[in-house]
């Protein structure tokens, strides 16, 4: 399942980034779903032999900005980004950042809709068409490293946002439903890039986040995790967490 890897994968900082401010006037909800407010596509499945994961968070977090922009839900092309942004510092199926991504569709113009690049579950020749293009961005806002606070507020005022989780775990890898946390489950080490479309409490009192996997829906919470929050950055939830700029 992973297909993300931080220390073999080199980030580009070169000015395209802002750190996410938050705000002292702001009182976050409860509990948040995007998946509610039209902000989320279908679950995909980025099969078994191409470590895509990074382009399914990235993808899946501009999707929500752009609808929040424009208010029209479009699915972009992971395809596009696993073939096109190794001059970004991605490695297709081999690994990669979102924020290489958000950085490549930032100077590329655009990126184009999943229905005019298909996913194929491996790399090959790059096919971007401008004419196909389905959104693009400014740019990308971190969130500050390993701030729980921070990202929930950033998930409450913005909409999903990309992050990554240690996922190594065998727990995680037979993960059927219920609140995950994992004592020994690193929280520097992230392994596997994962959208956060929103976060609850559950009636006993467990704080968690809804993270997105693309994976069969058959998988988890149809293809969701619940994964503990407030619990010392549990699985590195708020370790590198990030959005698009649109």
């Amino acid at each position: 399942m992973n297909g993300f890897n931080y220390l073999k994968t080199n980030e580009i900082d070169d000015g395209d980034s802002v750190t996410f401010l938050r705000s002292k006037n702001v009182i976050t909800p409860s509990s948040v779903d995007w998946r509610n407010e039209g902000y989320v596509t279908p679950v995909k499945d980025q099969g078994m032999d191409c470590e895509s994961c990074w382009a399914f968070s990235a993808t899946g977090a501009l999707e929500g900005q752009h609808f929040r922009k424009t208010g029209k839900l479009v699915s972009l092309s992971e395809q596009n980004l696993v073939d096109c942004s190794n001059w970004f510092g991605n490695y297709g199926c081999m690994g990669g950042l979102m924020n290489n991504a958000f950085r490549y569709i930032k100077y590329n113009r655009g990126i184009d809709t999943e229905d005019s690049y298909p996913y194929m579950g491996g790399q090959g020749k790059c096919k971007y068409s401008f004419r196909h293009k389905g959104a693009t961005d400014r740019g990308y806002v971190n969130i500050t490293h390993g701030d729980e606070n921070a990202l929930m507020e950033a998930i409450a005022t913005v909409g999903p946002i990309s992050v990554a989780i240690d996922s190594s775990g065998l727990d995680f890898g037979f993960y059927k439903s219920g609140v995950f946390y994992a004592s020994d489950c690193s929280s520097t080490r992230v392994n596997h890039a994962v959208l956060a479309v929103g976060y609850n409490t559950t009636e006993s009192g467990e704080d968690y986040s809804y993270q997105f996997l693309r994976t069969p829906e058959d998988w988890g919470e149809n293809g969701y995790v619940l994964m503990a929050r407030n619990r010392n950055n549990n699985c590195g939830i708020a370790t590198m967490a990030s959005y698009p700029l649109v």
